[in-house]
């Protein structure tokens, strides 16, 4: 992991072939974006679908791209945060979706004014203290509630498995 951006590193390739572990899931990275170390509240986007409904950033892992920095570049991406990328939370398997995300705590240290998202998709942010978040993803993506149960140390939803 990293405390510095490595975004030049990685630019996003609007072709970029989606990746595939050894079982033949697609390999996701995403963030629960932190505004402290507090963990009390989290930064969510609106979905590229529905501008009313919120999700959490996150996408495909790029080939030669490990988990964690996907995770950094699509919370630049999609939310325009930069901050650190502190540990893995886990590694959640949707059997429905076939795809296995690794999900990260990040801490932002900054927000940019416009991002790339911002512009071409009319994405938006908004801080949410953590039970209004599990409120805002059960309305949209109950699967990504979660990332949340498993910071507050609760059992996960059937059909998704964990792994750290």
């Amino acid at each position: 992991m990293a405390s510095v951006s490595l975004m030049s590193k990685h630019k996003k390739i609007a072709s970029a072939p989606r990746t595939y572990d050894a079982d033949g899931f697609k390999r996701r990275a995403a963030c629960i974006c932190f505004r402290d170390r507090r963990e009390q509240e989290i930064l969510l986007i609106t979905s590229s679908q529905d501008v009313e409904k919120w999700i959490v950033p996150g996408g495909g892992i790029d080939p030669g791209e490990e988990p964690w920095e996907a995770a950094e570049r699509e919370a630049l991406e999609e939310a325009g945060v930069t901050g650190v990328v502190d540990r893995l939370l886990g590694v959640f398997e949707n059997q429905e979706r076939n795809s296995r995300t690794w999900v990260y705590a990040f801490y932002v240290t900054s927000l940019e004014d416009h991002w790339s998202e911002s512009v071409s998709l009319d994405r938006r942010r908004r801080w949410f203290p953590l039970g209004d978040a599990k409120l805002a993803l059960s309305n949209h993506k109950p699967p990504l509630l979660n990332y949340i149960q498993v910071i507050e140390g609760i059992q996960v939803t059937e059909g998704i498995k964990v792994t750290s």
